[in-house]
């Protein structure tokens, strides 16, 4: 049949119009073809195009046009046939299938849990997804936005222009849906919304899985094509649960760890490093997608995009991969607390509040001029448990370090009085907050085996680490979290190695004191990025004295804290002492450890303490089996603040000790007597952070220390050491 003019079927004034302004909320009940009286109406809405011909089969018919980039034309076809659409545009003909010929890409489960906020794999759901839909190859596009009068998809395919792309409001579930045929991996898009107040926003995708470069903001459509080869890794990383196991921890700012290298480069570069090193994990500041580098990762836009700084989300996968065949956890920060308010991200996302709090009280976050997410809101609540099921189950991580923990659960949190409102009992808990965290633990560690999630509470609210089904004494289930970040201990024992050695003696409780409490949770000791910022100085540069005392004292430190109850995390920069602080711009000064600057003793010797310790770490059970058991734990003195010493036993599961000794004066202590187990014949010095080859004195001791039946410390028998200074020495039965 041939191209002759066949009668207009053009649409009523009101679709019309409304597929103009963006304010359609069922395009595919005018667009596309169907039945009326007298055969088949074909619709098409293509701005800028000169003609569109229908084609079905050996039919070709042009439609007639109707003006502002609508074609129409009724056909004598007894049913709706499959067609296709060519769209003439003044330098091309594109050939192409009609988008508004397809059903809706979601079913009904699909809408039915993103409704009742339990979509556990939300992200397969909406977002975009390269498909086969009708036997026709494409992506399909959805979004949740209840506010909006009108979503339309705007991308690289139709020129940033939105108006023939009008997405369908799948019913009450808030989704919009369109599939559109022909698109495929690496398209940039955004969401054109019109908001209730007719106006218009371009929005990029919440649930975008590969996003541009910043600081371009448009999202892309991805597919995975990364093959895993950490089935091993994943089958056994739960063997032991986390609090029995050792769990030694290497924070890293990817970006910065080494500038400019991509995430399949540090794939070789990180996982040598931290292999040779020997932490069990790392952990990577946040890696989802975020407008600012300065936010370090912590302001985020796209929760599920891995950042496009380092590469693609395969390439990240390829990272994750590399160090699971190397047998080196992965952990990551996560940020449920809190987004940015750019205008293209999720503020205000359909013209209302949606993903923030509705009262701007709430929704205010007081410290960093960010908006705090409603976790009272079912489809926020699940966008956020899903993500952070996706980053486990999609990229293998094996735990998430939430962020910001007490913000979320204090309704007062940095609000000065007026400025908040008590919850339903009265009080100052965020119940909502509260039940996010518990169903997100919940729900994480029921469908990832293995996996651990790690609070930053930085208050004393009970039950971090408690289960959720168990009641605490203040009413509320735990949160259901792995471990948690013991601040208390970090800002008590940073506040004692600052101090002058003569006066620490004032200080010595600042040490002990975190025994008083370090079995009421499962704790991390982190040495993290935050206090080594913002003129806080560097590990080794808060140590008084020259340079000399200050790396022993930067090492004694190390070995107390590898000893003490709890995990522990470094963050980079400090396994070599560091004397500057970190910046984000140029990363860890790398030069320090070249032998070319005589750093064999000043910054390679620090280097290879850290290695020592985390090698004996994992080979002595007594170090991390019993963490959170108090038997696991023996004072041999912890009162000897006159003489700045700690020492204390760490026990295993068969009983099997570990002495440690810290010793925080610079001078040289001899024949200092500690009483020990009577049932140990000898011990054996096998750490010391004075060796020679760490940078220190040399005053060790080479040869095994047999008890005497003198009684010290209240124990029947006693060695004699020689305290080096500004040291820490562990001793094991010989």
């Amino acid at each position: 049949m041939t191209n002759k003019p066949i009668p207009s079927a053009a649409p009523g004034a009101a679709d019309r119009e409304r597929l103009l302004h963006g304010t359609h909320h069922d395009p595919h009940a005018v667009l596309g073809a169907h039945p009326v009286p007298g055969g088949v109406a074909f619709r098409a809405l293509r701005p800028y195009a000169r003609s569109v011909t229908v084609v079905v089969g050996e039919l070709r018919a042009e439609l007639h046009d109707d003006g502002d980039g609508f074609f129409t034309g009724l056909l004598p076809l007894t049913e709706v046939p499959v067609h296709r659409l060519l769209v003439a545009y003044e330098e091309a003909v594109l050939d192409t299938e009609d988008p508004y010929r397809f059903l809706p890409t979601l079913g009904e489960l699909d809408l039915h849990l993103i409704g009742e906020g339990r979509h556990e794999q939300l992200w397969q759901a909406l977002g975009a997804h390269v498909t086969v839909h009708q036997g026709v190859p494409g992506t399909r596009f959805a979004v949740w936005a209840p506010n909006a009068r009108g979503v339309r998809l705007a991308g690289g395919f139709n020129h940033w222009d939105g108006t023939g792309s009008a997405m369908r409001s799948l019913g009450s579930s808030g989704v919009w849906e369109l599939f559109v045929p022909g698109v495929g991996e690496g398209e940039p898009y955004k969401f054109e919304i019109t908001r209730p107040d007719g106006s218009r926003t371009l929005r990029a995708d919440p649930l975008a899985r590969r996003t541009e470069v910043p600081p371009a903001t448009a999202s892309l459509v991805t597919a995975s094509h990364h093959e895993w080869g950490d089935a091993q890794w994943l089958a056994h990383r739960g063997d032991t649960p986390v609090h029995e196991a050792p769990l030694s921890v290497y924070e890293v700012h990817l970006p910065s760890w080494r500038p400019g290298l991509t995430y399949r480069q540090l794939a070789d570069q990180l996982t040598a490093y931290v292999k040779e090193t020997g932490f069990t994990h790392v952990e990577l500041m946040p890696v989802a997608e975020h407008p600012f580098g300065g936010s370090w990762g912590y302001q985020v836009t796209g929760f599920y995009a891995p950042t496009a700084r380092l590469g693609t989300p395969d390439d990240f996968k390829y990272l994750v991969d590399r160090l699971h065949q190397a047998g080196i956890g992965v952990l990551m920060d996560w940020v449920p607390a809190h987004f940015p308010r750019d205008d293209w991200a999720l503020a205000a996302f359909d013209g209302r509040p949606l993903y923030e709090h509705h009262d701007p009280l709430r929704a205010a976050h007081p410290d960093w001029g960010t908006l705090e997410f409603d976790f009272g809101r079912r489809e926020v609540r699940n966008f956020l448990v899903a993500n952070a099921v996706y980053w486990c189950e999609e990229f293998h991580i094996d735990g998430l370090r939430v962020d910001a923990v007490a913000s979320m659960l204090y309704l007062d949190y940095s609000r000065e009085p007026g400025r908040w409102t008590p919850n339903e009992h009265g009080g100052r808990e965020n119940l909502d907050a509260v039940a996010f965290l518990q169903e997100m633990n919940a729900t994480v560690y029921r469908r990832c085996p293995g996996v651990v999630t790690i609070a930053e509470e930085s208050t004393a609210w009970d039950g971090v680490t408690r289960p959720t089904h168990h009641r605490g004494p203040s009413g509320f289930g735990g949160l259901g979290f792995g471990l948690k970040w013991n601040m208390g201990w970090m800002h008590d024992s940073l506040e004692y190695v600052q101090k002058e050695p003569v006066h620490r003696k004032y200080h010595h409780h600042e040490m002990t004191f975190s025994m008083v409490y370090a079995y009421s949770e499962n704790y991390v000791l982190p040495i993290s990025h935050d206090e080594v910022v913002h003129g806080k100085r560097s590990l080794v540069s808060k140590m008084p004295g020259d340079w000399w005392q200050q790396r022993a004292d930067h090492r004694a430190y190390l070995g107390f804290m590898w000893a003490h109850p709890g995990k522990q995390l470094l963050f980079m920069g400090q396994e070599f002492a560091q004397g500057a602080e970190w910046s984000e711009a140029h990363g860890p000064d790398w030069w320090l450890l070249d032998p070319a600057y005589g750093a064999e003793a000043d910054h390679r010797g620090v280097r290879d303490l850290v290695r020592d310790l985390n090698a004996l770490y994992r080979a002595t059970p007594a170090l991390w089996q019993r963490d959170t058991d108090p038997a696991g734990f023996q004072w041999i003195t912890g009162d000897a603040a006159d003489d700045n010493v700690f020492a204390f036993l760490r026990l295993d599961a068969d009983g099997d000790p570990l002495l440690a000794v810290c010793h925080f004066s610079p001078m040289v202590r001899h024949d200092y007597r500690l009483g020990v187990p009577e049932d140990v014949p000898a011990w054996l010095e096998v750490l010391n952070t004075d060796a020679v080859r760490y940078g220190g004195s040399g005053v060790t001791h080479p040869d095994a220390l047999k008890p005497e039946p003198q009684g010290a410390h209240g124990r029947p028998a006693s060695i004699r050491l020689t305290l080096p200074p500004l040291a820490t020495v562990w001793l094991r039965p010989a």
